[in-house]
């Protein structure tokens, strides 16, 4: 893995990504009045890190809070990168006042977190609960929290226990000029303000379960002792501030003292106690060379910060705002006998930046922020104990957005403009919300939009205000185009100032705890993290360039120098590359084109000059190729293997670590950077690598005139490193591609039908604790369920509960694993199937095309998720295509492995091969998704694979008769039927066709099918449900009737109607009943008189006979047992004669009921022929 670099970070916004949320307010009114004319302090920005920040299994893990003051408020905001936290949001507002530069201070103690204010004219204290306090456990599992603020709106901030007015004499005159809070180690809240009339004046509040009173102590030297520290009366220069005007402050907590340490508008730092007074008196101009001239400018832009550690102790830093030569002063406090101290010098560093915004002191580090001539932020980093060389590392900040939109001809301008602004790497929802109500020249604020309706109301707001512009009819397609992009230019002109606004750097905050650094904005919160050493070649100034001797990437110094110089060539041939051409390198990407013909379009447009200038540098380059070689391999993400073990790797940790590590960076806002961070590496080095192709173009261009190892490195370049470019710019472009495109919102129960048939196990799936960002690109959705727990198992495998969390290296580990598990030429197969997972097709099926061409890892795979596309699309014959052409790598991808072995397999069956499992895995996902024509394909196709395997033969058979049976193939799945090799799978088969044509009334194919070697299977079948159900509703009498008729078997045709009829005189004793009998009879009396006279002859079923169905259980009696077997009786013979006595009794039986309905209940074969007599006789009278 490459090397995070100590000296250089990249700045990772973490912008909200949806419409601006109304925060709650509280309001405190002490009653002042209206101060006379408008005191304005400059905003300012502030942070507080929980003690135990840095621990693994704390509550407080990665959390902190931020603040920002403007005027008469204060916004502060709970952040966590662990857990989503609730409620975490305030604003303070206090009328009639100003909140003073340095005047936001947040302490814990073990019960509660302090918050304490200091205004121009009021000091206040808020006691919220410790996190530790508001949680029955240290360990939590939800993903969100309620945040301290939760509860803030039941406090009162005017209880006179926690809020005070200033002292007139100090409070109404003249406003402080800035201040500093902190809590004593009794609890007693201080107030230190910098008096307008010099010195300082400490507001104490005694602690909370104190009775005692708001105290106020003056800290002022004498006259006479300003008049002898050498400072110029202000009456004699004509200022009215004193020369004791405190400028900045910092406070300590030493032995149960407060030192306070003050630095003057004199250029002195003065260190009181609240004990013994003034301690210490320096001159800061002292460390200063040639300060001449310097002691008679004020010092209003003199800061002090201070630091303590164990090793080094209290540290305090002095920056000197003297113009074009800014100066940090490195001093440290050391202690001598009775209270007397003393600085000793550490280090002088120097800054050639104007105007500086903050700065932050570390035990090692001077963190720095600056605005540079053109309003542009600057951050740099430098320690101040080892760096010799005294050179500022570099911070690599965001840059605005671009002013100009590179619109392609092909490209619609709505669209390109939307994409631009919904980026999620560009503008901040209220940069858009501001902007959009300026456009829409109303008043009403917008709240609480998801960012997909706020990207509905820009679309209608600018497409309004074009339409409305409009006054002529007919446009041509040209000139609508430019409105189009007028209006979208203008709107996006809007975005742009205020997202310069929203990107006004405040301050500066570092956790001394983790060495989390910060970058907080007017409009958000921005994260540091380390800069990798490839991509700090790339980004790092041309004056770093120059100054390098060596770099990390290299062990060898000759091979770091040849590097340094290819990557001075890179930026020559990087500030070339215009827009357009930019945009068709891209282009070419996206389409597919190859890369290597594009870079050659994009040198045949390099200016002469430029070449002449690279072809000049790469003579000092010794052996380019290895130098090439370097840069490839350390850009190159391939791993030989998995990047995560499949087994658990966290199995034997204790479970109160398994618990913390399940929470680890999985906050929406650690998603988001994470995410961002792999985007801006992807972007980065996607540059990179194009630049770098475009150089070995221009050295095949070149030849031998560059290269000193003649025709042998340039076939190696054409035929090694040239390919390898072209893969990692494809692969990097990718990654870019997938880290910008946002994830579809499905319904959170979309995928279980499709991955229930799938048995994928261990597949990750949409949770209902979904991040709270809206909406997620689809890395972040990957990083929530299933990438955070594959990264963190590998990261802490051997890791104990109290180890501390730095961030340089955790973060950095994270962000390159993820980039792994995202790389499409590693083994591991996790992204597409979280796509899958997630119901992500749209994405997923772009994510297969961009690497479809290069890729040559997991092609099989690929098209089993392509195929998954299409079938999700509705297009079937293309998904089947895919599944056909994925089979072949059955047995040799992972992901198809798994695949094909969740499926269950009977344990006395051999198990069939993995492309048999595999088709027998698709086509129960055909099947479930009702694609019946398709199955019927691929099971025919699976046949050919199943020879000699009967029962997965078998199996095939059915899914295909049952498919043609449902489809109405009758002929199809009779053919089916009949290639079954299983016999008792062909009789159900065989069951199932009787039945459904039955009920489908299909008879006349039922009867005309030759049944080969079925012919009694099938009798049987149709006797048996002849038998067992309602003679009125079903007709499989009849039907087995027409059966034998077809066959010309009369003499069963005729058995089966004489057994009809005799049921229906027995069961059916209804007019209707002996109608039928009467039929039945005679059609069986027909089929008899159809044979020879000495065949003519039926078996008389036994009346009251019960038939046993193939297969049926035996029955039991009452008492449980099995009854004894019925005695055989001897059988009847019926010939012609008997069955037309048959016929002439039902025919009178049925005349009978004609003429005398009521007796047709009685009418039945219980009544005989003498009794019919009668009654035919009685009735006829």
């Amino acid at each position: 893995m490459a090397a995070a670099l100590e000296r250089s970070y990249i700045e990772i916004c973490g912008f909200e990504r949806e419409a601006e949320r109304r925060p709650r307010e509280l309001t405190a009114n002490l009653g002042v009045s209206v101060p006379p004319g408008s005191l304005k302090f400059p905003d300012s920005a502030g942070a507080f890190h929980y003690e135990e920040s840095g621990k693994l299994l704390s509550v407080t893990s990665n959390r902190f809070i931020h603040w920002s003051t403007s005027g008469d408020s204060v916004v502060l905001v709970e952040q966590s990168l662990d857990t989503n936290l609730l409620n975490n949001a305030v604003r303070l507002r206090f009328t009639h006042c100003a909140v003073l530069p340095g005047g936001v201070t947040i302490q814990e103690t073990l019960s509660n977190v302090v918050i304490l204010i200091s205004t121009n004219r009021s000091v206040h204290r808020l006691l919220l609960p410790h996190p530790t306090r508001m949680y029955r456990s240290e360990l939590v599992t939800e993903l969100h929290m309620q945040s301290i603020f939760t509860d803030v709106g039941k406090l009162s901030l005017q209880d006179p226990a926690h809020s005070a007015l200033i002292p007139s004499s100090v409070g109404t005159t003249a406003s402080p000029g800035t201040a500093f809070a902190w809590l004593s180690y009794h609890g007693d809240a201080h107030f230190a303000l910098a008096s307008p009339a010099g010195g300082i004046t400490v507001v104490t509040l005694p602690s909370p379960d104190s009775q005692g009173n708001m105290s106020v102590l003056e800290l002022k030297r004498s006259s006479v002792m300003q008049r002898l520290s050498g400072w110029m009366p202000t009456a004699i220069r004509g200022e009215h501030s004193p020369a004791d005007l405190v400028l900045s402050l910092a406070v300590r907590e030493l032995e149960e003292d407060s030192f306070i340490f003050a630095l003057c508008q004199d250029h002195r730092l003065r260190m009181w106690s609240l004990r013994h007074g003034c301690l210490l008196e320096a001159d800061m101009l002292e460390y200063m060379p040639a300060c001449k001239g310097v002691k008679r400018l004020p010092g209003h832009g003199h800061r002090l910060r201070l630091a303590f550690s164990s090793t080094t102790g209290l540290c305090v830093c002095v920056y000197l705002a003297v113009p074009q030569r800014g100066q940090f002063t490195v001093l440290q406090l050391v202690a001598t006998d009775n209270n007397r101290y003393s600085l000793e010098h550490i280090s002088t560093l120097f800054s050639t930046q104007e105007t500086l915004v903050d700065f932050t002191l570390t035990s090692s580090d001077i963190w720095a922020l600056w605005l540079d001539e053109s309003n542009a932020t600057v951050v740099k980093y430098i320690s101040f104990e080892h760096n010799t060389a005294a050179q500022w590392n570099q911070v690599f900040v965001q840059p605005p957005p671009e002013e100009e939109i590179h619109i392609g001809v092909d490209l619609d301008p709505r669209e390109t403009y939307l994409e631009v602004l919904f980026s999620p790497l560009r503008f901040t929802a209220s940069a858009i919300v501001k902007a959009l109500q300026i456009f829409r020249r109303g008043s009403e604020r917008i709240w609480d939009l998801s960012w997909e309706a706020l990207r509905k109301e820009v679309t209608l707001a600018v497409e309004s205000e074009l339409q409305s512009s409009i006054t002529e009819f007919e446009f041509s397609q040209e000139e609508y185009r430019q409105l189009q992009v007028e209006f979208w230019s203008r709107f996006y002109s809007c975005c742009l100032q205020y997202q310069e606004v929203q990107a006004s750097p405040l301050g500066l905050t570092v956790s001394q705890h983790t060495g989390m650094v910060c970058l907080l904005r007017k409009g958000f919160l921005s994260y540091l993290l380390p800069c990798f050493a490839v991509d700090h070649l790339y980004l790092s100034h041309d004056q770093y360039l120059l100054s390098e001797e060596e770099t990390p990437v290299a062990e060898d110094p000759e091979a770091g120098r040849d590097v340094l110089q290819l990557v001075q060539c890179l930026r020559l041939i990087s500030d070339t590359v215009s827009a357009e051409m930019a945009y068709e390198m891209e282009k070419a990407l996206e389409y597919l084109q190859a890369p290597e013909r594009a870079a050659e379009l994009v040198l045949e447009n390099l200016l002469d000059n430029v070449i002449v200038d690279v072809q000049n540098k790469l003579q000092d380059v010794r052996n380019p190729m290895a130098a090439m070689m370097v840069l490839l391999r350390e850009m190159d993400l391939e791993t030989d293997s998995e990047v995560v073990c499949p087994a658990p790797c966290l199995a034997g940790q204790s479970l109160n670590l398994r618990i913390g590590l399940s929470q680890l960076y999985s906050g929406s806002t650690a998603v988001s950077v994470i995410s961002q961070a792999v985007c801006h590496m992807a972007m980065t080095r996607a540059l990179f690598c194009r630049d770098l192709l475009i150089l070995q173009k221009l050295y095949l261009r070149f030849g031998d005139n560059v290269f000193l190892g003649g025709g042998a490195q340039l076939l190696q370049l054409q035929q090694d490193l040239i390919p390898r470019t072209s893969q990692l710019l494809s692969s990097y472009h990718l990654l870019k591609h997938v880290s910008q495109s946002l994830a579809s919102s499905v319904p959170i129960n979309a995928n279980l039908q499709h991955l229930t048939v799938l048995e994928l196990s261990d597949t990750p799936t949409m949770t209902s604790g979904r991040s709270a960002l809206n909406p997620q690109t689809v890395v972040e959705l990957f990083y929530q369920t299933a990438a955070r727990r594959l990264i963190v198992s590998q990261l802490f495998s051997n890791q104990q509960g109290g180890a501390l969390l730095v961030w340089t290296d955790v973060i950095s580990s994270v962000v390159q694993l993820l980039a792994q598990l995202l790389w499409p030429s590693n083994p591991g197969f996790q992204f597409p199937e979280c796509l899958l997972a997630n119901c992500q097709y749209t994405q997923l099926q772009e994510y297969v095309r961009l690497l479809g061409p290069w890729c040559q890892v997991n092609i099989a795979s690929c098209r089993f998720m392509l195929a998954q596309c299409y079938l999700a699309n509705g297009e079937g014959q293309k998904a089947l295509r895919c599944f056909q052409e994925a089979a072949t790598e059955v047995e040799k991808e992972e992901f198809l492995m798994r695949l094909t072995g969740s499926e269950d397999e009977d344990a006395a069956v051999a198990p069939a091969t993995p492309r048999l499992q595999y088709y027998n895995k698709v086509l129960r996902l055909l099947e479930d998704v009702g694609l019946p024509e398709l199955v019927i394909q691929l099971a025919t196709l699976a046949i050919t694979e199943a020879v000699g395997d009967v029962s997965s033969q078998a199996a095939l058979w059915t899914r295909i008769f049952k498919h043609h049976l449902d489809l109405g193939h009758n002929s199809e799945a009779y053919d089916a039927l009949t290639q079954n090799p299983d016999g008792s799978m062909q009789l159900d088969c065989l069951r199932q066709l009787v039945v459904v044509l039955c009920e489908r009334s299909q008879l006349q194919d039922l009867v005309n099918f030759p049944y080969v070697n079925l012919h009694d299977e099938v009798v049987s079948i149709i006797e048996s449900r002849a038998r067992g159900l309602d003679l009125l509703t079903h007709n499989y009498y009849e039907l087995l009737y027409a059966f034998h008729i077809a066959r010309h078997n009369y003499r069963k045709a005729g058995t089966v109607m004489f057994e009809f009829g005799m049921r229906l005189g027995r069961e059916v004793r209804t007019r209707l009943g002996l109608q039928k009998q009467v039929n039945c009879y005679l059609a069986a009396l027909n089929c008899l008189r159809l044979i020879r006279p000495e065949y003519a002859w039926i078996v008389q079923p036994v009346s009251g006979a019960t038939y046993e169905r193939p297969g049926a259980s035996p029955k039991r009696n009452s008492d449980g047992e099995f009854p004894a077997e019925p005695v055989k009786r001897q059988v009847d013979i019926l010939e012609v004669r008997d069955l037309e006595k048959e016929y002439i009794l039902s025919r009178s039986r049925l005349t009978l009921a004609q003429h005398h309905p009521p007796s047709a209940a009685i009418a039945g074969t219980l009544m005989r022929a003498h009794m019919c007599i009668y009654i035919l006789v009685g009735t006829s009278h």
